[in-house]
């Protein structure tokens, strides 16, 4: 039986990837951030910004030529804040559930 120390249900890879924090506001700004860890169904990054656990997120991650094999690719996705970490520099750690995602136009793609 599980001690409920790790209820993960997607096998998580630790991966350093750029992503782009969509404002959540019409006059918010774009937050840079990179990921931690990242899976088919969630992920984790490290950002100065406030977050609120339950709170819709919009994201884009870019997978690198190293990982695509074709070249860069933008996925854009929406999710949920499920998680919130704070470290002693202020910054937080922000856990985030996929809830849908789509390939952007104009990255490459598989051939």
């Amino acid at each position: 039986m599980s001690d409920g120390a790790d209820r993960r249900e997607a096998r998580r890879f630790t991966m350093t990837l750029p992503l782009r924090v969509l404002p959540r506001e019409a006059h918010g700004s774009e937050l840079q951030a990179q990921t931690r860890d990242v899976s088919y169904r969630g992920l984790y990054f490290v950002v100065d910004a406030k977050f609120e656990i339950g709170g819709e997120i919009e994201f884009v991650i870019t997978l690198p030529q190293q990982v695509t094999q074709a070249g860069g690719v933008d996925i854009r996705c929406r999710g949920t804040i499920v998680r919130i970490d704070s470290d002693p520099d202020g910054r937080r750690g922000i856990a985030a559930k996929i809830d849908r995602y789509e390939f952007l136009p104009g990255t490459a793609s598989a051939a």
